[in-house]
């Protein structure tokens, strides 16, 4: 990242994000004596608040400290741009369906989950593809994806071995002859998974907590209903899979247990970005992107008030489960089924 894009950030990002991408800018402020600077808005506003003086101590005022700080993290990323763990991935605006520039920022940690909500059609997909293609404004939206704060380099953009972002979409079609274990075990020898017997087996067992209906080792692949498919591959991208970026596409449709999975992936230091139309899942996030005309129209924090609604939510939704299963196995509906 060059420094005119530091100092983009710097004018638009509060201390606090930059610090958490960058936590030794604070050793860069602190020898400036800005240890105690506002870190709820960006570094340029909280300048404001400064004593001229102080900065007048080392031939300085603000434009030219905030010059100093962009070329020290420049400085900083350019020895520093290995991507052997992601920190981080960032969303640059680019501009919606009408031309209209988004003008957000967001970047998510590993762990996080972020839901991609909006009506049909509205442009979720093309934000989980810009995503999955590390977009450089090369997309129709103009948005740019950063890891690590930086535009990576087009081989590790398009590298297939140890890719950075895994995608679940919602049609999981399987074309190999081979049984649920010679497939986990094709992906384990792939991809040299230390204690792989292991791994295969915590892969399984997942699958079937994961999964409506239980299969066995010896299934084939190409048996699996959509929803086993899609556990399948759940436990798999958590437990085996190197890819620290999972997409997935409106789990819900799935016929799994889907907050139980987008947990699963978080836990395991997956960054997580799920579209969805399902309440149960937005507000399980920790973020969501909210879609309107092809553009990142606002992002929004849960609040407390809705995880305390999420409570009320899950009763509901457990009857619905309840409704499906009886449907599923033959039994009738009746009234006691659908108390809170």
């Amino acid at each position: 990242m060059k420094a005119q894009d530091f100092m983009n950030k710097l004018n638009t990002q509060s201390l606090n994000l930059i610090l958490r991408e960058y936590p030794i800018a604070a050793d860069f402020l602190a020898n400036f004596r800005l240890e105690n600077l506002s870190k709820e808005i960006p570094v340029s506003e909280a300048l404001k608040d400064v004593n001229p003086e102080i900065l007048e101590e080392f031939g300085l005022d603000g434009y030219d400290l905030l010059q100093n700080l962009s070329l020290f993290l420049e400085n900083l990323t350019e020895t520093e741009t290995s991507l052997d763990r992601v920190t981080s991935i960032t969303i640059l605006g680019g501009v919606n369906k009408l031309k209209e520039p988004e003008n957000i920022s967001i970047t998510i940690y590993p762990g996080e989950i972020i839901s991609i909500v909006g009506p049909t059609g509205a442009g979720k997909s093309r934000l989980l593809n810009d995503i999955e293609c590390l977009a450089q404004g090369d997309t129709p939206t103009g948005r740019d994806i950063l890891i690590n704060g930086i535009h990576i380099e087009e081989e590790q953009r398009f590298q297939l071995d140890g890719k950075l972002v895994a995608e679940l979409s919602q049609n999981m079609n399987f074309v190999m002859d081979l049984t649920v274990h010679q497939f986990l075990e094709m992906h384990a020898k792939s991809r040299l998974t230390p204690n792989a017997n292991e791994i295969i087996e915590k892969c399984f067992l997942c699958a079937n907590q994961l999964a409506g209906e239980q299969f066995t080792k010896d299934t084939k692949v190409t048996q699996l209903s959509g929803g086993q498919s899609r556990a399948l591959m759940i436990s798999d991208t958590a437990y085996m899979s190197n890819s620290p970026i999972v997409l997935i596409d409106e789990i819900e449709n799935a016929g799994i247990d889907r907050r139980k999975a987008i947990t699963l992936l978080a836990k395991n230091e997956k960054i997580v970005f799920v579209s969805t139309h399902d309440p149960l899942l937005a507000l399980s996030s920790d973020k969501r992107i909210v879609i309107k005309n092809g553009g990142i129209h606002k992002i929004i924090q849960t609040s407390e008030e809705e995880k305390k609604n999420l409570k009320s939510i899950e009763k509901i939704d457990n009857i619905l489960l309840k409704l499906r299963n009886n449907l599923r196995s033959g039994e009738t509906i009746t009234e006691d089924l659908l108390k809170l």
